[in-house]
């Protein structure tokens, strides 16, 4: 696939490097030449210097004949993302998507004047991370979750301390629990040091580790009580950080909790948040890195802290020291890919990238048309993605167990019309049934294969 990137800031850079390792031609276009020969650097692609919405430097690009077009310019730059993007369409880019800082372009009225333009997808990160962490805040025993078919199957990660009853249990013990339940989940990766595995029955479960676990939305309670976590429920919840991430938090946030509090150092953004947000969101200015504050502004009477300046070093502290004040749920915003684990093992609850959000949202436009949404998981560099099962693919010709699935891969769950199931390699799939996959990155395009319409 033939894709042009407009943009090598760090998500542009983040993409280009996944991207090429797909077997796919890169192009990147900056005005930056110090960007561009740092991601020259460490990756395969080719690099155009100039500004993305100059027609000239599209055409040197190979805009015109490109499967796909991503403008994902830094945040100065939203304007010059939708020209080039719009540009790249009539000079014949296939696909082309659009990284823009305007909440109101996603509106249901002004996304389609962008489809009628040419731009098949506007992505906002700010926005898709704030809607990250209100679910992580609605569901706090988990690392991070997805949701398929409005909640029918649901999976959810989970990291074991050391009082979690499945400490040195095997895959098989708990599969015998699954049963017992008439097999409302299922393990379908362990993440531990860094290395995601595809468990076996002999696979034993150790401290730390991040369990992702597909259920039924029925088996989620029975799952949690067997893996020894609870839900806290969150009434009041600080913010640190008033930026658009925490400012949407904020705003969402507010209209279902008793308080919420942000702490922003910046004062004129202080006065405007004032007159923005509702007036049960409390707005302090201050350093919120220094835990005296945190004790003024009486954090052990909140339930959750959320930490998302443009510091990774400064969140992940700030939630350490939330921690060990007392707050049972803590979010960082981690942009630094290196640090999520990092970030984990010091107890922060969960973590927030907007890279791999962004990367989850784009990656679809490389995958056929049965795709319908891809997400990458905290804590692991595998993709789970839902597939729609066209008539006569490879997945539909036997059970499970028999139509050679990828190794790297497993098939969690199954929606057919209303109804949702476990997957076991006794199951068959069939045609329109929508299918949740976890699947390591070197079998996302195998996977792919198996879900598409059979030609012979």
């Amino acid at each position: 696939m033939k894709i042009v990137i407009a943009g090598a800031g760090e998500v542009g850079s983040h993409l280009a490097k996944m991207l090429c390792n797909e077997e796919n031609d890169i192009t990147v276009i900056d005005h930056d030449e110090e960007r561009l020969s740092t991601l020259g650097a460490g990756a395969d692609v080719i690099t155009v210097n100039g500004v993305s919405s100059s027609i000239e430097v599209l055409k040197e690009a190979g805009c015109e004949d490109a499967d796909l077009f991503i403008a994902v310019n830094p945040s100065d730059s939203q304007d010059v993302n939708v020209v080039s993007a719009m540009l790249a369409k009539k000079l014949g880019s296939k696909k082309v998507t659009a990284r823009i800082d305007n909440e109101e372009y996603l509106s249901y009225e002004n996304k389609s004047l962008f489809t009628e333009l040419g731009i098949d997808l506007l992505f906002y990160p700010e926005k898709i991370a704030a809607g990250e962490i209100y679910d992580l805040l609605k569901r706090t025993s988990s690392t991070d979750s997805m949701d398929f078919a409005r909640g029918k199957l649901q999976m959810a990660v989970f990291k074991l301390d050391d009082t979690s009853p499945l400490i040195d249990k095997r895959i098989v013990d708990f599969s015998g629990i699954a049963t017992a339940e008439e097999l409302q989940f299922r393990v379908v990766a362990i993440s531990r040091n860094n290395q995601t595995i595809i468990p076996k029955f002999d696979t034993k479960f150790k401290y730390h580790d991040l369990v992702f676990i597909i259920s039924k939305r029925e088996g989620i309670e029975s799952l949690m009580k067997y893996i020894g976590k609870y839900n806290i429920e969150v009434n009041r919840l600080m913010i640190l950080g008033g930026g658009p991430i925490g400012e949407m938090v904020a705003k969402q946030m507010s209209r279902e909790l008793d308080a919420v509090k942000i702490i922003e150092m910046n004062k004129e953004k202080c006065l405007d948040l004032s007159e923005k947000l509702d007036s049960n969101v409390i707005v302090v200015n201050g350093d919120g890195r220094n835990s005296d504050l945190l004790l003024e502004e009486n954090i052990r009477d909140y339930d959750a802290f959320v930490a998302v300046t443009g510091s990774t070093e400064t969140n992940i502290l700030a939630c350490v020291a939330a921690k060990r004040l007392g707050i049972g749920r803590t979010i960082a915003e981690v942009e630094n890919i290196e640090y999520i684990r990092l970030a984990e093992s010091m107890g922060v609850d969960a973590v927030i990238n907007k890279k791999l959000i962004t990367a989850g949202r784009i990656f679809k436009f490389t995958l056929s048309n049965k795709v319908r949404f891809i997400k990458y998981m905290s804590g692991t560099n595998a993709e789970v993605i839902e597939f729609v099962v066209a008539p006569q693919s490879i997945i539909t010709k036997g059970k499970l167990k028999d139509v050679g699935f990828p190794k790297d891969a497993v098939i969690g769950g199954v929606i057919r019309g209303n109804e949702s199931f476990i997957a076991v390699g006794d199951s068959e799939i069939k045609a329109y049934d929508r299918v949740a996959v976890f699947a390591l990155p070197e079998a996302v395009k195998e996977v792919d294969r198996f879900f598409r319409q059979s030609r012979g």
